[in-house]
């Protein structure tokens, strides 16, 4: 009787894979902006460190006193600290506010939801300045922009939507039944949200927290119009830099622009290394039932 080699068709397989002519065009489109970007973020860390460049490939010399200069001459430390605080607050409104404003709209049926549901996708489908100018018109004649609250509200205008749409499909995997149950014990609606929808909510809580923190830390056009003195994060502080007035070395805003990028890896690299929301799914599927 013939035996059946399991590796057969592997090599026919991996070779047509190899000589696929759109796989060549994939693998060199994603190759082509590989090289860009690591040219573009390699050119702007060089010349933080560079005295002088100018036609040639490298720079002359390399010194480190253009981050303390950026960092005495911007104030940095005062700038990033507005900026964790705006990322934090932002994130803590959303989720308390768009957490039960998700779970209305996947469990209730009520007369203009769809009206409700796509007004909330507005603000994420349109660009921020169309709608950033009147709510900062706004913001300025309540006496709130200009300030860190002002700043926190006007953020708060697409992170809750954001958190809304991110946790609706998580709730509506929830099998209602369970709820249903819960009441039938005598729990009470508060009870059945913070002891059993809440731990199931976990990982989406987390994915749209993650999400929400590096958008509010990469928000310009908001942060820009409402923000005052005290109160600019780290985006709007880099373009200030690069429009001031005056004449203002290069080497210096690039390294604002390296402190900046330093700062969001910071950022996502500890929200996913202690919030990872892959590894929490990942668990939840795996544990048995009692």
């Amino acid at each position: 009787m013939a035996t059946l080699d399991p590796t057969a068709g592997a090599a026919p397989a991996r070779r047509r894979i190899v000589a696929s002519p759109a796989g060549w065009l994939v693998w060199g489109a994603v190759a082509l902006f590989l090289v860009f970007l690591v040219g573009i973020v390699g050119s702007v860390l060089v010349n933080s460190f560079g005295t002088r460049w100018f036609g040639t490939w490298l720079p002359q010399g390399y010194t480190a006193q253009w981050y303390s200069q950026a960092w005495t001459d911007f104030g940095l430390f005062q700038v990033i600290v507005v900026t964790l605080e705006v990322a934090a607050a932002v994130v803590l409104l959303s989720v308390l506010v768009g957490v039960p404003a998700s779970y209305v709209l996947a469990r209730k049926t009520f007369p203009g939801k769809r009206v409700v549901y796509l007004a909330f996708l507005l603000p994420i489908m349109m660009p921020p300045i169309t709608y950033g100018i009147p709510l900062a018109t706004v913001l300025y004649k309540f006496g709130l922009a200009g300030h860190l609250s002002g700043v926190i509200l006007a953020n708060l205008v697409p992170c809750v939507p954001f958190v809304i749409l991110t946790m609706t499909p998580f709730i509506e995997q929830i099998d209602p039944a369970i709820e249903r149950a819960a009441r039938m014990s005598g729990a009470r609606t508060l009870a059945i949200f913070t002891r059993i929808l809440a731990p199931l909510l976990v990982p989406g809580i987390l994915a749209s927290s993650i999400l929400v923190l590096v958008r509010t830390v990469g928000m310009f056009e908001l942060t820009f119009l409402t923000a005052g003195p005290d109160s600019n994060t780290l985006v709007v502080a880099l373009f200030n830099s690069m429009n001031a007035a005056g004449i203002r070395a290069q080497q210096s805003v690039d390294a604002m622009a390296v402190i900046y990028m330093l700062v969001m890896m910071v950022l996502l690299v500890v929200a996913l290394r202690f919030v990872n929301p892959t590894q929490l799914v990942a668990q939840v599927k795996e544990d048995p039932d009692p």
